[in-house]
């Protein structure tokens, strides 16, 4: 689904949804293709599934998102790999 046919078939709702089909285009990730999960009425409920599958599956690309949002404004994270630590004792 497009987020305008979710967005009109779930009015004013915390939603989790999965990309099903996403690509990149910059520094910004366009979801063509979503897929709803669950809804929910507050945020934290979201949130709370979220980590629990995002837990099981840390690849999936999973979102929580209000409805009422018009557009999706994703931004990728460029994140810096961290080296270990050694201590010695």
């Amino acid at each position: 689904m497009t987020w305008d046919e979710i967005r009109s078939q779930y009015p004013g709702k915390w939603l989790l949804v999965e990309a099903v089909r996403a690509h990149t285009s910059g520094d910004n990730r366009i979801v063509d293709d979503l897929r709803v999960i669950g809804t929910y009425a507050d945020s934290l409920d979201a949130w709370r599934q979220y980590n629990s599958l995002h837990h099981d599956g840390p690849f999936r690309e999973l979102y929580v998102l209000h409805s009422d949002r018009v557009g999706l404004d994703i931004r990728v994270r460029h994140e810096l790999p961290v080296r270990g630590i050694r201590i010695r004792g």
